[in-house]
């Protein structure tokens, strides 16, 4: 499992540090999503864990470190 940071286009706020296996664009959103059980690729078994519109994304960092503090990942909710 890697850890990503992302860094978004508006200057006040700062970076998002997320621990998953990998990240896809979705439409106009970009997602990253944690592996289903014996699998190395995305597919219908990986579960989203969080979602960012394109836009507002600046740059996605790979890093192979864990994330050691904990980190707070923002949720999105439907209304």
């Amino acid at each position: 499992m890697a850890s990503f940071t992302v860094q978004f286009t508006d200057n006040t706020t700062n970076g998002v540090s997320i621990e998953c296996d990998g990240y896809a664009q979705e439409g106009t959103m970009l997602t990253f999503f944690r592996f289903g059980t014996d699998c190395d690729t995305i597919d219908s078994w990986s579960r989203r864990l969080a979602s960012y519109r394109i836009a507002d994304v600046a740059s996605v960092v790979r890093t192979s470190e864990p994330i050691t503090a904990t980190a707070d990942v923002p949720v999105l909710v439907a209304c």
